[in-house]
């Protein structure tokens, strides 16, 4: 049987007519369904729209079914239709169906959600992502199982429209749901959507990575979310920055939230040897990473030897300073004391950087010199100077 998708006004007054039940209306759209017209956007559109009128007289149980059904083939139809004029009305369907409501199961709320995706509805981002952030939210206490699954439905519709919706603004409740309480499957969903809602998102997690109110299991989640990414170089270096700072400056005494963050420090310094620094606030937070080991009784020397590392790959004049600061507080400690493993270690690492650098610095390559030929300096230490000389080009 051809039908044209211009000829639609047999259905329309089938399932328009007032005196029609909701088995009937449902029986329309299984025929229309079935017939695989295509092209008939705004007859799922009305349809939809009384729908909506008729949802208050809904009395039975049997009702409800048909006019669930009902509901699902008109967000497929819709979807598939791609008609961006229903978004209001899909989103209206998704507050009839909120699974908050009794006797809502979350299919027609994730089938709403999911059309408002492929329809096209931007002007309804925020209200996505205000109902995935409630969910995010409201999942942690809730125990019935029953209430969890028509949550994670839901939960599968906002992710769904905000990956096809392509807006920032979606950005952060997907990632939350990506590290959630939900189950793995969903989470994995949430994960797999992330890099196709935008390119660089990294003004979002570095919001994230610096909010007062975070954690930082969620703020190294973030850090490394930008690495999955199209971002720009520099972009990945700001979110390493981001992520360098809260590194220090988060206070906390929780062992597990310390350990994390020395990960995240130690994560963040390698990036910005590779991506660059962003911004000069930089600078300080990589001397932290030397300093405040140095004078710590147990210093992490992989974290020293990143953070060498991190300065001796960018080899600017702001690097170059801080490695000949370190050796210059070396070289005070080698005459007066102490001078015990830990001295030797760091003066080895430190001279053998500023050799990979090559800076012209004038003051790096006096210190170096006075340090080959000094003898309170062992014969081992005095050829690693001369070696980082040489390494620098001078004869």
């Amino acid at each position: 049987m051809t039908i044209s998708s211009q000829d639609m006004s047999f259905f329309t007054s089938e399932y328009m007519a007032s005196d029609g039940t909701f088995a009937e209306r449902r029986g329309v759209l299984e025929t229309v369904q079935g017939l695989g017209i295509t092209g008939i956007g705004d007859f799922y559109h009305q349809a939809l729209k009384l729908f909506l009128l008729k949802a208050n007289d809904i009395k039975t149980s049997t009702e409800q079914a048909d006019a669930e059904v009902s509901a699902l083939i008109l967000c497929r139809g819709l979807g598939a239709e791609k008609y961006t004029a229903a978004a209001l009305e899909l989103w209206q369907l998704v507050e009839l169906y909120d699974v908050a409501r009794p006797g809502n199961n979350g299919n027609v709320m994730q089938a709403a959600l999911v059309a408002i995706g492929q329809v096209n509805g931007v002007n309804f981002v925020p209200h996505v992502a205000l109902c995935l952030t409630n969910f995010n939210a409201q999942i942690h206490t809730v125990s019935d199982a029953d209430n969890r699954n028509k949550i994670q439905l839901a939960v599968r519709g906002c992710i769904n429209a905000l990956e096809a919706l392509k807006d920032i603004r979606g950005y952060k409740p997907v990632f939350f749901a990506s590290i959630g309480v939900y189950e793995i499957p969903i989470k994995q969903m949430a994960s797999n959507a992330l890099p196709n809602i935008v390119d660089d998102p990294a003004n979002v997690l570095i919001e994230i990575i610096q909010s007062t109110t975070g954690n930082p299991p969620e703020q190294i989640a973030a850090y490394r979310e930008i690495f999955r990414t199209k971002a720009p170089n520099l972009s990945k270096a700001r979110v390493a920055a981001a992520a360098l700072a809260t590194g220090w400056d988060y206070i906390t005494q929780n062992r597990i939230f310390l350990r994390t963050l020395n990960e995240m420090r130690k994560e963040a310094l390698a990036a910005i040897g590779q991506y660059g620094v962003s911004d000069a606030s930089v600078y300080s937070y990589l001397e932290k990473s030397y300093s405040n080991n140095f004078l710590n009784r147990s210093p992490d020397n992989d974290e020293v030897m990143i953070a060498l590392n991190t300065l001796t790959a960018l080899s600017t004049d702001e690097s170059v300073g801080l490695l000949y600061k370190f050796l210059l507080e070396l070289h005070g400690r080698r005459r007066s004391g102490p001078w015990a493993n830990k001295e030797r270690r760091y003066f080895e690492w430190i001279v053998g950087c500023i050799g990979k650098t090559g800076t012209q610095s004038t003051d790096v390559r006096y210190l170096l010199t006075t340090i080959s030929t000094n003898t309170t300096y062992t014969s081992q230490e005095r050829t690693m100077a001369r070696n980082a000389l040489t390494a620098l080009g001078v004869k």
